[in-house]
């Protein structure tokens, strides 16, 4: 009986995974990534891997004088949720000034890594746009590096910016 109780949580947990790659802000992003094109004179390059699984980002970013983003590129390599999240994330932090892009990273990251929430703050919800979709990743502990390798990507590119 144990055993067949723990076949069904597993089988509503793959339904609840499958879901989540379904999502059709996911797969738009996925399927039509939004900033694809590679900037060959950035100002700022990005890139992290996943050693774990193997995904790869790779984020160049243009800034003007007063260091806010007027072009972002993006590129990546890996599972569907990596590749939507690097998407999403390039079309929220074009126009953004470096230190909102610092800003951001750190506090999306937190609430994603807050094992305490299953949500994000409510406060943030709306500014977020579509990019809300990612808070469905915390029921799965194992796909929220797949989101957080653009940020992690982001962070060390702009940590060589002075």
């Amino acid at each position: 009986m144990g055993l067949l109780k723990h076949c069904g949580i597993l089988k509503m947990d793959l339904k609840r995974v499958d879901d989540l790659y379904r999502d059709k802000v996911i797969l738009d992003h996925c399927r039509n990534p939004r900033n694809a094109d590679y900037l060959d004179n950035s100002d700022i390059h990005c890139d992290a891997i996943n050693l774990f699984c193997g995904d790869e980002v790779h984020i160049q970013i243009n800034v003007d004088d007063f260091r806010k983003i007027t072009n972002v590129g993006y590129q990546s390599e890996g599972c569907a949720i990596n590749q939507a999240a690097g998407s999403l994330i390039s079309e929220y932090i074009k126009d953004l000034d470096l230190s909102q892009v610092r800003n951001f990273i750190s506090e999306f990251s937190k609430m994603l890594e807050d094992k305490s929430a299953l949500d994000f703050d409510e406060e943030l919800m709306p500014k977020l746009g579509d990019l809300t979709v990612l808070h469905r990743v915390k029921e799965f502990p194992i796909r929220i590096k797949c989101v957080l390798l653009s940020m992690t990507a982001l962070e060390t590119g702009l940590d060589k910016v002075k």
